[in-house]
């Protein structure tokens, strides 16, 4: 498979408001599907399910297995940092616009539910539609990439001693100048 594939295939599998968060919680610790089921109030066969969704994909892998009751379960840990991960990673251009539209849509019914959890007063929200240089632009990139590989490799398993609950949410991306045609050039 194409890295253009395997992208266009991640995309398709995580714009799913229960295998984004899903993702998420497996990015402190590895969880079996009776974890995560217990975690997200569903049923065990629905995250067996939206498992083997995210696996199929390329998105969690198996961490380790466990004996349970005379079985093994399967813990399953989030890909992420990968090598292919930067922050000048183009988005698949197989994408269908309906697609790129439903996984934008579940980021912000997600963003939408997490605020509703906010506790206090610190935190920052950034927004802009702006022009700037394509150094800026380089730069901006490079630090909230560098700012998510922080909290993905610092995050802990859900409810850890000593842990906060946060929301890290970060969406950049060049946008077209109706004035020309130079939204292609980077």
């Amino acid at each position: 498979m194409s890295l253009e594939d395997e992208a266009l295939t991640e995309l398709r599998a995580s714009a799913h408001p229960v295998r984004l968060r899903m993702m998420s919680l497996l990015t402190g610790a590895a969880m079996s599907a009776a974890e995560l089921a217990r975690e997200l109030d569903i049923t065990q066969a629905n995250a067996s399910y939206h498992l083997r969704m995210l696996a199929r994909a390329g998105q969690v892998e198996i961490a380790e297995t466990e004996s349970v009751r005379g079985g093994q379960a399967k813990k399953y840990r989030y890909r992420y940092p990968r090598e292919k991960v930067s922050p000048n990673r183009k988005p698949p251009s197989g994408a269908t616009p309906e697609e790129w539209q439903q996984y934008i849509h579940v980021l912000y019914r997600e963003l939408v539910r997490r605020s509703e959890q906010r506790i206090d007063g610190q935190a920052l929200s950034a927004d802009a539609e702006v022009w700037v240089t394509p150094e800026t632009w380089r730069k901006a990139r490079e630090l909230v990439h560098e700012a998510s590989r922080l909290v993905h490799q610092e995050a802990l398993r859900p409810h850890a001693a000593d842990s906060v609950h946060v929301n890290f949410q970060a969406e950049l991306f060049r946008m077209r100048d109706e004035r020309d045609d130079t939204a292609g050039a980077e």
